[in-house]
Parts: C-alpha cells; structure tokens; sequence
C-alpha cells in the first residue's frame, strides 16, 4: 500500500516549503530535504483522501464510503510507515541543531503517525474501515417519527433541520417528547461501532507510547491530560456561578412557556431547545431574531458573510468555493442524503477550499455562515510559502474554533445588524436581552457541555476504557453533574441497546477533542475584549468590525502563522496575556446581575 501511495503521489512536483533562514548548515539542509519530500507527499495523499471523505459526506452511498475507505488506508499506510516514523525520531535525536521550524514539521509527522502506527498494519486498516462505515450510518440515517410500516420503511421521515425547528418552536410537550425520542434512535445503529473504535482507537495510540487515544489527541496541545482536565475544570469553576443563575432563570420560563409544574432542580431534556442541551436557543425575550431573515434568501445570508470579511480586508472568496460547496439543503425529493453537520474543509492544504453546510433563512444559520467563513479564511490565511503543509492548521485546533466563533461574535453586534438593514431603522435595543441571548446560544450554556459532559465522557471512554454497558449512565451522569439536565423517562440510563453519547456527531467522526470548543469559547472573549477596546476603542458589548481594515490586519497577523509557533507565544503576543477565563467573566458580569434580580423577584412568586 505504502508503495502504491508513494508512487500515486510522485508525480507531482515536491515545492521547497517553510521560511527558512538563508543559509542553512549542512545538517539543517538534509534534514530539510526529507521534510520537502515528505510534505509534498502528504499533501497529495491528503488531497486525494479529502476528495474521496467529500464526496461520501456529500452523497452517502456503498461506493462512496468503499472509496473513502481506500483512500485513509492510502494516507495512513505513508503517514504511518515504521521507516518514516524512524527517520524521523532519528532528526527529533538532533533538534537542537535544527531550526524551530524543523522542528514544529517533525513533531507533526509523529502526531500525524500516532494515528496509524504502521507497525501494527491490521489495527489501522480495522480503524479506518471501522471509521468509514460509521460515517456512513450516520451521514445516512432516517430520523423516523412513526414506527416503520410493513414494508419496512419510515412513515413519517424528518430531517436534521427539521427535529431542531421543533424543538425551537414547539410548545407541545408530546410534540417534542417525540422528536426528541426521535433524534436519540441514531445512537443504537451507532453503538457497536464506537464499541470497535474504542478499541482500535486506544491501541493505535498506546503503540506510540501514549496512555490512551484521548492523551494523544491532548498531546498536540503540548500537555498532558491532567492539565488538559484541569484547564477545562478551571473553566466551569470561574463560570459556575453565572451558570447556576442562568439555569435557574431557564428553568423558571420554560415552565411559563409549556404551561408546566417548574422543576425543582434538574431540567428535562426535552424540554430545551437543542438535541443535547449544548446550547439553548430561541428563549431570550425580546430576541427573536428569525423574523429579520425570513425574507433573506439562503444564498443572500453566505454572500453577507463573505461581504463581512471582504469588508475587513480579507479577499473575495475563489471562485473555486462557490462552484465546489455544498451550502443548501437536498431539495424535497432529492435521494441524494448528505451530512447535516456544517463544517469547512481545506482540500488540498492550498487553494481549493470548500463549505459543507445546509443554510436555511434563519438567525443560526446566519450566525453558522459567518463560523464557517471564519475557518475557510483560516485556511487562505496561511495557505503561502512561508507555512510548509504539515503546519497548515490552526494555532492550536482551539484556534480554529475560536476565530469562527469571533467572528460570530461579531455577526450578532446590534451595530453591525443595523448597518447592514438586518434589524429595522430606530429599533430599540434591549442590551441585557442581548446578551441573555448570547449567554444562552453560544457561551454559558454551552460551557459545561463542552468542557464538561463532552470532555469528562471521552477521558473516561478511552483514559479509563469505559465498559459499554456503562456508557448510558455514565453519559447521563455527567449530564447531570455539569449540565443539571434529566432524561425524560430515568429508563434511559439503563437501556442496554441505547448510546446517547453515540448520537453527537464528534464522538464518532471528531474524537478526543471536544475541549477544543471550551477553550475557543474562553479564547474568542479575550480577542473580541482586544479588538473592541484597543483597536475600535468600543463598548464590547455593542461594536461593529465591519469595515475597519485594523481588525482584518489584527487577525491576518495570527492567521497567517498557522501552526508555525507555539499557540501560547501566539496568544500572549496577541492579546498580552494567557489564556484566561477573565475577559469572558467580564464581559457576562452585567448579565450575572440581572439574573440574581430576576431570580429572586420569581422566587418570591
């Protein structure tokens, strides 16, 4: 295999990459020879494996996923070939006579072969098959709302989309019992796979000496994985208490939305407005922003957010994008089934690069568009010379989150929404509704999901080797520890056959890295502080990016680093100080007030 890849990629030519000193000693110049050839290989493979991962997300079928299966055995049988991984061990042995950034590109290789050991051939295979095929079932499934018919088929098939517009919207408590029943299905068909992956995932790691696949993937962080828990712990204890007042406020007017008994402590999940309680939308009063966008066409909101960067000094996107993407729903009759999960892809590490969403015309698909531009100007940012393809990538991968986060941020400013005509001329503002909305959509909701259910179950299902039968509750456990969320029925945490873990699209296809999300949520408020009072010389809570060519130049100066210097030198440079829960807590300090008031005004009730 390892063969056929070298010789697949050696046609095309091997560019010298990185922006290496003018002269190199003689050991600085052999070492670079291996890491030109090796990146112009990897980035081929690379290529070739995006290419065949895009078209079985874009259009799920058997051929598809055989497709993408072959072109991952392809790229781990070079990324994890034994020579390599030798040769490679043998340059990290001289390190200290080579340059910094050498250095970054051969620490890259062992990471990048950490995931497919070829010293154990058989194992990276079973992964890789293990790991298509999940895809597959999930990319494919019917979310059914009946029970299937005689023939076998669903009566009554819903969509993604359509499972998250009900629970937004619905105040029919067996309406939502039922789609949200629905969305937790997926995780049965789910559950032998993750069972497979648990094992072939940790024995790829433990083969490069790491303790667990969940320490290798903390690994490319430069930590460990009790700093890795500590960090995210940390998190939840500097937010608790804002937490604890906007879940007792949740609570409270979702009892007077559904005309119910208010809970004493934990809230039922179906009665919040997402599948997992990360994040709880459409419930700030004065906030209901959908109606400014139900006029807007889906093609209008993804150009708004390409003219947000543009008008920053970002360039226009290729041509390439608009013509490759996948942006909008599989019309109604289409068979063609596509992932539903929006992500940003960078196919070729260079020019080619590519959005996989489902944009409807409403405030979250507004918000996720401008997300996802933020990665997909990540990746144009630092696709030059002077970053080789192994560090074509985020700062760290937090970096990544953070920026497309920022960015959203940014999209949902009241300046910004007025300017560009989204919400009416001489609208008034209700600010703490503003940031009530925020606090629940994108940050101190979403905080113990992230940092917490999410980071503790994945230490736990590989750190600890978790047994299957105590997935279910360990999974509502943790939910109930961080989140202080219920099943709707307590059955659930003894299903045998049930994997609601399995049904969060990263526990099957992104593993091992959910923090990632924790830290770019606690990251982006100490960029959105900086650019607000240092660069706008603005409120934080009510100001406007667009336009300002500062702003662009502030964010360029990071992006176009990629993964070429350590995260926190890249931090610290840029904001001038680590990484910190600090301006996050500030920003949200206002808002933690008007909660404690409002809840002891309902408790007195």
């Amino acid at each position: 295999m390892l063969i056929i890849a070298l010789l697949f990629a050696s046609q095309i030519a091997v560019p010298t990459v990185g922006a290496l000193p003018p002269k190199l000693t003689p050991v600085q110049t052999t070492a670079q020879g291996f890491l030109d050839l090796y990146n112009g290989l990897y980035q081929r493979l690379s290529t070739v494996d995006n290419e065949n991962a895009w078209a079985a997300s874009t259009d799920v079928s058997d051929r598809n996923d055989g497709r993408r299966t072959a072109s991952g055995q392809m790229a781990a049988a070079f990324m994890g070939n034994p020579g390599i991984i030798a040769e490679t061990r043998k340059w990290l042995d001289q390190k200290n006579k080579l340059t910094p950034l050498q250095v970054r590109q051969l620490q890259a290789i062992l990471f990048k072969a950490a995931s497919a050991p070829g010293t154990i051939p058989a194992v990276v295979d079973a992964r890789i098959e293990a790991e298509s095929q999940q895809a597959s079932l999930q990319d494919g499934f019917v979310y059914c709302l009946a029970p299937l018919g005689l023939d076998g088929k669903c009566a009554h098939p819903v969509s993604a989309n359509d499972i998250d517009g009900v629970l937004r919207a619905s105040n029919d408590m067996a309406e939502r019992l039922n789609v949200w029943n629905a969305s937790k299905e997926l995780g049965r068909p789910l559950k032998a796979g993750l069972v497979k992956l648990q094992k072939l995932r940790n024995q790829l790691a433990r083969e490069m000496g790491f303790s667990s696949f969940f320490a290798l993937q903390v690994s490319e962080y430069g930590m460990s994985v009790d700093e890795m828990r500590k960090l995210n712990q940390g998190f939840l204890a500097d937010t608790k208490p804002l937490y604890q007042a906007l879940h007792t406020w949740t609570r409270h007017a979702l009892a007077a939305r559904y005309n119910q008994p208010e809970p004493k402590d934990a809230i039922p999940a179906h009665w919040l407005t997402n599948r997992w309680a990360q994040n709880w939308v459409a419930l700030a009063p004065g906030v209901e922003l959908d109606q400014y966008f139900k006029d807007r066409t889906p093609q209008w909101i993804v150009k708004q957010a390409e003219k947000f960067y543009v008008s920053m000094g970002f360039a226009p996107l290729p041509a390439l994008f608009w013509a490759k993407s996948d942006l909008y729903p599989v019309p109604a009759g289409n068979p063609r089934k596509k992932n539903s999960h929006a992500s940003a892809w960078h196919m070729d590490l260079d020019k080619d690069v590519r959005s996989l969403m489902s944009v409807e015309s409403d405030s979250e698909w507004f918000s996720t568009a401008h997300h996802e531009l933020g990665h997909i100007y990540y990746y144009m940012s630092y696709s030059r010379p002077g970053v080789p393809p192994l560090l074509r990538e985020g700062a760290n991968r937090a970096f990544h989150e953070g920026i497309g986060e920022l960015i959203a941020i940014a999209a949902g400013q009241v300046p910004y929404l007025q300017q560009e005509k989204i919400l009416p001329d001489g609208m008034k503002v209700d600010q703490t509704a503003f940031l009530l909305n925020e606090a629940l959509e994108h940050t101190i909701a979403f905080l113990p999901w992230s940092a917490g259910v999410m980071t503790e179950f994945e230490y736990q299902l590989y750190e600890k080797n978790l047994p299957p039968e105590k997935w279910q509750e360990t999974w509502w456990n943790l939910v109930a520890q961080y989140q202080n969320v219920a099943p709707p029925d307590a059955a659930r945490l003894t299903d045998p056959t049930a994997c609601d873990a399995c049904t969060k699209t990263h526990i099957n296809d992104d593993p091992a890295q959910y923090y990632d999300y924790a830290i770019a949520t606690v990251l982006k408020y100490q960029l959105h502080e900086y650019i607000a009072r240092k660069i706008l010389k603005q409120d934080p809570h009510s100001c406007n990016y667009y336009g300002n060519k500062e702003v662009g130049k502030f964010l360029k100066k990071i992006l176009e680093q990629g993964a070429t210097r350590d995260w926190r030198v890249v931090l610290k440079e840029a904001t001038g100080e680590d990484l910190s829960t600090r301006a996050m807590v500030a920003y949200f300090k206002p808002l933690q007030v008007w909660l404690e008031a409002e809840n002891a005004k309902n408790s007195g009730k």
